[in-house]
């Protein structure tokens, strides 16, 4: 029987030195030399907009925690 995983992450911990080399030299051979910097780019930007909205969202979060106490108050007194 198949066991499940329970995290995706957890195919790569048993990742070695040997494995990460053949993978680049895959990327390497699939996308050549020019197209891997704007991959890469294009992974930092998306990146970069995911950890800005999911601090936008915490944010919004805890701002309306904030809030939360003071319109409670109001409604008692």
């Amino acid at each position: 029987m198949i066991a499940a995983f329970k995290s995706p992450f957890l195919l790569f911990q048993e990742l070695g030195m040997t494995e990460l080399l053949l993978i680049a030299l895959v990327v390497l051979l699939l996308f050549g030399g020019k197209k891997i910097p704007e991959l890469m780019r294009g992974l930092g930007k998306g990146i970069r907009e995911f950890n800005d909205a999911k601090n936008n969202v915490r944010k919004e979060i805890e701002d309306g925690m904030k809030d939360q106490p003071a319109t409670t108050d109001s409604k008692n007194a």
